[in-house]
């Protein structure tokens, strides 16, 4: 004879407010600050964007698309196309300079040793980017720390700084540990009896790879390339400082209709609504990929 033991309704709806309002108070704070510095910034920036060359202290009357219209103009469109070559080639660059170091670290280095080279990684994000610009500039510059190596040895001497090679180290460099950081931590769970069964099963090491270990890392590998080129799309600081007047990208196009001598905050706007609405969508095709990967 079993016994069973019911919930009443009265309970029940009780259980179910406690968890509503546990779950609000969780969230709250999270939901305002995203509502208050997220949320409504975006909105402003929308309602702007129909705004037809809104300066400070002006009458704010929506005018309708033509500064949507205007980012189609050939010199917008290569902005655009510039800052999307830097992004990608950032990315490109990250990676394969960064998955041997993330692979060697995760599987090859002695346990003892990978927080230490993590750490290692780690430390440059502890100063300001705009610190680690300037300490490019140094080095880079006519007379800097390279042309000096490079005349002791009686090598030609190289014009890198104010030109899209400058910028491309400067984001290269400032967003490598993003990405080692993350292949790391897919290595690190890459399930090792898929591997040891692969290589009893008679594969070779490059088959062990490409068949068993990217497969497993692939969302990672997805996860840390848009993190970093979407970064990258955005970044400011380096090609300000690196680039000089020859490498304007999307970012320092939007400053200078905001605080530049453009002020044209309308365009500036819908420019920025256009990027936001691009890194939404790559954004929604990355969770997409990656719950497909995981329910592989």
């Amino acid at each position: 004879m079993t016994t069973e033991i019911q919930t009443s309704p009265k309970i029940k709806s009780r259980n179910s407010g406690q968890n509503w309002f546990q779950t609000f108070v969780l969230l709250a704070p999270a939901g305002i600050w995203l509502l208050l510095l997220l949320i409504l910034p975006t909105l402003i920036i929308i309602q702007l964007s129909f705004v037809d060359g809104i300066k400070p202290g002006d009458i704010v009357n929506p005018t309708g698309f033509e500064n949507y219209l205007r980012i189609f103009d050939p010199i917008n469109l290569q902005v655009i196309n510039r800052s999307l070559v830097l992004a990608l080639a950032t990315t490109v660059i990250c990676f394969v300079s960064g998955f041997p170091v993330a692979f060697w670290i995760a599987r090859m280095a002695p346990k003892s040793w990978r927080n230490l080279l993590l750490i290692g990684f780690i430390l440059p994000l502890w100063t300001s980017s705009l610190l680690r610009s300037y300490a490019w500039i140094t080095i880079l510059r006519p007379t800097g720390l390279l042309n000096s190596v490079l005349a002791y040895f009686n090598l030609p001497i190289l014009d890198l700084l104010n030109s899209l090679s400058a910028v491309l180290i400067g984001m290269s460099y400032n967003l490598l540990p993003y990405m080692v950081l993350i292949l790391y931590a897919s290595l690190e769970k890459l399930d090792q009896r898929l591997l040891e069964a692969a290589s009893d099963l008679g594969a070779n090491s490059i088959q062990v790879f490409w068949k068993v270990t990217v497969p497993q890392i692939l969302p990672g590998i997805a996860a840390a390339s848009m993190l970093v080129f979407i970064t990258g799309l955005g970044d400011f600081v380096n090609p300000e400082l690196l680039g000089g007047a020859s490498s304007m990208t999307a970012a320092r196009l939007i400053y200078n209709q905001f605080l530049g001598a453009a002020q044209n905050w309308g365009f500036g706007s819908a420019f920025s609504t256009v990027l936001i609405l691009l890194v939404s969508i790559a954004i929604a095709f990355l969770i997409k990929f990656g719950d497909a990967k995981r329910d592989r």
